[in-house]
């Protein structure tokens, strides 16, 4: 167990050189990937299961005792992002299948990355664990209303369907693994420590999936997706830091909504994309996935060595 449990450790550290490596292979023999397309919603119900296992009462009790802040990090989420999303696409040249796919994403809840870069960041990871818990479970109904209100100018939106698909790939496999880890208790805490492995499995799979089959598309379009994305990302980072401070929040506080705010599930976006809209959608969240991998530990180090050299003076 311990050698699977350092494997699971070395693989979640190296994360974003699996999701480039997958993703760029994926480009180049797409024939070789593209039936993991038909897996896409069972693998993101199984990380879903994952982070249930991970998430305790303990979490869901900090946004009783910290409202305001789990409040503004959970608003910060919902407004920020999507509004950024419906910005960038509105004035970037770019089609409407893109549009959706990059609204999508925006208006997912904040995935779990989120939490382990704010705990790099040396910010309040407790915090930032609250918020994706709240967030998450807030998604089959803000997810579903944000894409209806901002998407449906480019593509027919159906709010009920997504509603069910978010209940059925997050809701009840985050729910199953909380009542699994309520049941077995200390038993569950060998396999919790796979999970990393696990997760970075089912991403990989997720997004060499959506680049295979959407090869032609991305090569076309591919520079323009990746410019939005990383725009996106980097707003969000930076206009969450600003929310915090507008809000008054310390410094800690601050850093753990900035890395929420910019991080999001695009797991889920990429599902919701695959099954609901065109397959040329899912592409801004696999693009989102492979992206900010790379970008969260560079801002999670950018805050560290500006919180190091703030206590060094």
């Amino acid at each position: 167990m311990k050698f699977l449990e350092r494997i699971s450790s070395f693989v979640g550290n190296t994360f974003a050189i699996w999701v480039v490596l997958f993703a760029v292979l994926s480009f180049f023999v797409p024939s070789g990937f593209t039936w993991l397309a038909a897996y896409i919603t069972p693998l993101l119900g199984i990380i879903m299961f994952g982070m249930g296992l991970t998430l305790s009462a303990k979490d869901f009790k900090q946004a009783f005792k910290r409202p305001k802040d789990v409040a503004i990090g959970v608003a910060g989420q919902f407004l920020i992002m999507p509004l950024l999303a419906f910005a960038l696409v509105t004035i970037l040249p770019v089609s409407k299948e893109i549009a959706v796919g990059v609204i999508l994403v925006g208006c997912c809840p904040g995935g779990t990355s989120s939490n382990v870069m704010t705990f790099l960041s040396k910010g309040d990871t407790a915090l930032s664990v609250s918020i994706t818990a709240v967030s998450t479970i807030l998604a089959p109904i803000l997810t579903p209303a944000l894409i209806y209100l901002l998407a449906s100018q480019w593509l027919e939106v159906s709010a009920g369907a997504l509603f069910v698909s978010i209940v059925q790939i997050v809701l009840v496999p985050i729910l199953l693994g909380l009542l699994v880890k309520a049941l077995l208790k200390d038993k569950v805490e060998a396999g919790v420590k796979a999970i990393p492995l696990v997760s970075v499995i089912g991403i990989v799979a997720i997004v060499t999936a959506v680049v295979s089959v959407n090869v032609e598309q991305i090569a076309k379009t591919g520079l323009l997706i990746f410019l939005i994305v990383v725009l996106h990302n980097t707003l969000g980072y930076i206009v969450g830091l600003g929310l915090g401070k507008v809000m008054k929040m310390g410094p800690k506080q601050q850093k753990a909504v900035s890395i929420e705010v910019g991080m999001q599930n695009s797991g889920l976006g990429a599902t919701l994309a695959a099954a609901h809209f065109n397959p040329l959608s899912a592409v801004p969240s696999a693009i989102f996935s492979v992206w900010h991998n790379i970008s969260g530990p560079i801002i999670a180090t950018i805050y560290r060595k500006l919180q190091e050299k703030e206590e060094n003076r």
